[in-house]
């Protein structure tokens, strides 16, 4: 046997046994160097200290202190002043109607008739009754003074007498109710003739010329309402009650109530109101205010937007309310800092006035918030600044 030549085979398959083993174990490695290299954050977008994703494009504003108005804001409720719903008080013909539909009527001004001609009649009636009455008065009142003489002389009987007054006494009754007939006979009739109760706009007609209306009828025929002023109602937390009572104590309080499809144009009233509890139900009082509404701008039943302005803050931290942002530990503020990187500020709000918030900490005048793009940053992040 040749052992040269078997040599050489065992040799070639040792290579390759050893070839393969270094091949898997090059593969291992690979692998585990692969899962010791942390990957990279998704969103690499996001700019940050040595990130190399690039800046953030953000907008900011500066943290400034002015005078902010303390303000309480809330939905009311346009109340007309007073509200008359006209009814009839007796039945009859609705004969004529004697205004316009949504016209203003001033008190005492005619606005409809009914048929007066039954209640003439009955007034003629009782008229007539009263003069056969007092006529049987007079009669009987001559006969009781002639039983009188002759009772004196002796020719009548006391009885007699006495009879003849009590007729004429009993017809002094009689005329005294006629009289109170006639009385209510005049009431009668002037009930035919309806006029406005107050000043007021007019509604909607809801009974027509030629309908019989009937005494206290459920249905109006007209509805009244005083516009000038008007009231408007709305609800404050009972939070705030101790303060708008302060501030009223002080003098008066105005309120400013604006239409929501008119935010530029407000009216001026006055607080008049305030309810004598608290609703348990939702922790609320009524608040009421006075407008003069000469320009009949506030309409009964609208919905408004009202502001109360107690007081003025001259020195408030103030930044965009677009700022602040919410987090499980509360509000924060993106805060850039002189080298374009930002940290996030836990603030405190006191309050929102309209587009901006006041602080009562958390900020320094002069520093830069950012007010859009917050979504992208993380603390460290570096950023660029849009221009507005």
């Amino acid at each position: 046997m040749n052992v040269i030549g078997m040599a050489r085979p065992v040799r070639s398959l040792l290579s390759l046994i050893a070839v393969a083993a270094m091949a898997s174990s090059a593969c291992s490695g690979g692998e585990a160097a692969a899962e010791k290299t942390p990957a990279p954050p998704a969103g690499g977008a996001r700019g940050g200290r040595g990130g190399g994703g690039g800046d953030v494009p953000v907008t900011v504003a500066a943290v400034t202190q002015k005078s902010v108005p303390v303000v309480i804001e809330g939905i009311g409720t346009v109340i007309a002043a007073s509200t008359v719903s006209v009814r009839a008080q007796i039945t009859g013909e609705l004969t004529s109607v004697n205004f316009k539909e949504g016209e203003d009527v001033e008190k005492g001004q005619v606005l409809v008739t009914l048929d007066k001609r039954p209640l003439e009649a009955s007034l003629h009636q009782t008229e007539a009754t009263l003069q056969r009455d007092e006529a049987q008065l007079a009669n009987a009142k001559s006969v009781a003074s002639r039983y009188a003489d002759l009772q004196q002389r002796g020719i009548a009987t006391r009885e007699q007498s006495e009879t003849a007054r009590t007729q004429a006494a009993a017809l002094e009754a009689t005329v005294a109710a006629d009289k109170a007939a006639i009385e209510s006979a005049r009431v009668q009739l002037d009930y035919a003739t309806i006029a406005a109760p107050i000043a007021g706009r007019t509604g909607l007609l809801q009974v027509h010329p030629g309908n019989l209306v009937r005494a206290n009828d459920t249905t109006p025929i007209i509805t009244i309402n005083k516009i000038t002023p008007v009231y408007v109602s709305f609800a404050i937390p009972e939070g705030q009650l101790s303060d708008l009572k302060r501030y009223m104590a002080r003098g008066r309080l105005a309120i400013v109530a604006t239409l929501p499809s008119e935010a530029e144009s407000e009216s001026t009233g006055e607080i008049t109101f305030i309810d004598n509890a608290v609703d348990v139900t939702t922790g609320t009082i009524k608040v009421k205010g006075t407008f003069p509404n000469t320009d009949h701008r506030l309409w009964p039943g609208q919905y408004v937007n009202v502001r109360v302005t107690l007081t003025s803050e001259p020195r408030a931290v103030v930044v965009p309310t677009a700022a602040v942002q919410t987090g499980q530990q509360g509000p924060y503020v993106f805060v850039v800092k002189p080298d374009k990187t930002v940290e996030v500020r836990p603030v405190t709000v006191a309050r929102a006035s309209g587009s901006e918030s006041v602080l009562a900490a958390g900020a320094i005048v002069g520093e830069t918030v950012v007010t859009d793009g917050q979504i992208r940053l993380v603390p460290g992040s570096r950023v660029s600044i849009k221009q507005q």
